[in-house]
């Protein structure tokens, strides 16, 4: 934790947030990325553009970061690819099971002080350490 990038996390929360709060104000919509994505692939008229751009925005994003700080968060290498999907395909299941995904209910939920975000958010985080902990102790993956 003594490299943690205080002020790079600090500056993404602030995006993020920005972001969520401008799509909200400007289109009356909720930043949920997977509702989002789901938009695009079971299209409504009317409904494409502003979706295609926010996803466009999302990997733009990314690929800004990756060329001005090329040193930065890498790829992970050697973990299993079958761990990988498996996890993809669970974040996904997980995802339409909840009806949202961490964008929606982590951060524009609980802004809203939604408390089936606040269920959901819980679940999420729960999830997740108990995910580690078997992958890492009782798999032996690191």
């Amino acid at each position: 934790m003594e490299n943690f990038p205080f002020w790079g996390a600090l500056g993404g929360g602030v995006l993020i947030g920005a972001a969520a709060a401008l799509l909200l104000w400007c289109n009356g919509r909720i930043a949920g990325v997977s509702g989002i994505v789901n938009g695009l692939l079971s299209p409504v008229r009317g409904e494409t553009a502003w979706r295609a751009l926010f996803v466009i925005g999302l990997v733009a994003g990314a690929g800004i970061y990756a060329a001005v700080a090329p040193a930065g968060y890498g790829p992970r290498t050697g973990f299993p690819l079958g761990l990988l999907v498996l996890g993809g395909f669970l974040v996904g299941f997980g995802t339409r099971m909840s009806g949202g995904c961490t964008s929606g209910h982590g951060v524009c939920g609980l802004g809203r002080r939604s408390p089936r975000a606040l269920v959901a958010t819980l679940s999420f985080v729960l999830t997740g350490v108990v995910t580690v902990f078997v992958v890492r102790h009782l798999l032996g993956v690191s």
